[in-house]
């Protein structure tokens, strides 16, 4: 406080600003605002002076803020939206908004975090993918949806081939396994299966909290013989061909939606035709992927059963997703229902899954238990000693 006075009073006296703030080691700012406040309001105004903004429009009353936490007390299990409806009965206009009433309740320790259940099955590695012919490889992925014009919206699932470029579908379709199913039948119909599929992460693909990442779209394929090539997550450039691919169609079709779903269907067979037969892919020396694609034996999807090593147990899984072994039913998913899984036997406790020559983990059962063993056991345990002669 000296200080200041001493540099107010050299400055009323006739001393220039700029040395006195070099030498007293203050900027010209702080220097003319504590003169500024010694002309107006005398020495009074060299006292520190609170640094609270004026306005805080981001703050909430405290009345506001204690009957938010008091809604939540009465309802714990209630979520901001469904108090912002309770408050807005009390303080009408006044009530904090969604987001506000969940910052208070996060401030107030008044949420609880939900815990993040870690993925089952992760790849950590870029695949490796060679498509040396036609039916090699097919890639498949769901194109980034938009609405057409009536507000529907248009999800197409495109399926390639990797060898030739060839565009097998582009189909808008729900993303659902019975749907996505239903199209992939249709194509081993016509063009055979594929040696290998590649895919993303996402569903119905793929589902990471299940046996080997795999969903009931999946599980299907490798039953049908197909191996599953799962990118990594979040790196479209493991499919790089194929996002490719997505490009031109946003750009193309994606850009100018139609007035209808039925009519943008019709957009993208157009769009298709051309991209196989009539456009000229330098990857493929000029040619267009139509006159690559050439299979001459194409692999049926009725493969005959497979068969395990004769070391193996065989069970079929029911519709539950349970499987019957060693007088217990174990739960291996809903997504291998109806399929045939070899068991390993491993030790007394612990058995292996395979489905064809894929594993699918370590699975825990109980042992199996000698029944004359048994009856023996609960003899000797309810038998009463015999009295002393």
């Amino acid at each position: 406080m000296s200080l200041k006075m001493e540099f107010v009073e050299r400055v009323a006296a006739g001393e220039k600003i700029a040395p006195l703030c070099r030498e007293y080691g203050i900027s010209r700012t702080a220097g003319h605002k504590w003169f500024k406040r010694y002309k107006e309001q005398g020495y009074a105004g060299l006292e520190e002076q609170s640094r609270r903004p004026k306005s805080s429009p981001l703050a909430t009353a405290e009345e506001l803020v204690i009957g938010t936490l008091q809604a939540r007390d009465a309802h714990p299990r209630w979520g901001p939206r469904k108090l912002y409806l309770l408050l807005r009965r009390r303080f009408a206009d006044a009530t904090p908004s969604v987001r506000t009433i969940a910052r208070i309740l996060k401030r107030a320790n008044k949420v609880r975090e939900r815990r993040k259940r870690a993925p089952v099955s992760v790849i950590e590695q870029a695949p490796t993918v060679k498509a040396a012919r036609p039916n090699d490889v097919w890639t498949a992925d769901f194109k980034g949806w938009w609405r057409v014009l009536d507000g529907t919206r248009c999800e197409p699932l495109t399926v390639r081939d990797a060898a030739s470029r060839f565009v097998l579908a582009m189909v808008a379709t729900p993303s659902t396994v019975e749907a996505v199913r239903k199209i992939f039948e249709q194509l081993f119909r016509r063009h055979g299966v594929p040696s290998a599929i590649q895919c993303d992460n996402g569903p119905p693909f793929i589902s990471v909290r299940a046996r080997a990442g795999l969903s009931g779209l999946s599980a299907w394929w490798v039953s049908l013989g197909i191996r599953v090539v799962r990118s990594r997550p979040g790196c479209p450039q493991d499919n790089g061909g194929h996002e490719r691919m997505h490009a031109d169609v946003c750009a193309e079709v994606q850009s100018n939606p139609a007035a209808t779903l039925a009519e943008q269907q019709r957009l993208l067979d157009r769009w298709r035709q051309d991209f196989n037969h009539v456009r000229p892919h330098d990857a493929l020396g000029g040619k267009t992927p139509a006159e690559v694609y050439k299979v001459p034996e194409r692999r049926r999807a009725t493969a005959k059963p497979y068969e395990y090593p004769k070391r193996f147990y065989v069970r079929r899984v029911n519709g539950n997703g349970l499987v019957r072994f060693r007088s217990d039913d174990c739960r291996v998913g809903l997504a291998f229902a109806g399929l045939e899984l070899g068991i390993e036997v491993l030790d007394a406790l612990r058995v292996r899954l395979w489905l064809h020559d894929l594993d699918l983990g370590i699975l825990e059962t109980l042992p199996a238990v000698d029944a004359a063993c048994f009856e023996q056991t609960v003899t000797r345990k309810h038998s009463r000693p015999r009295p002393a002669a």
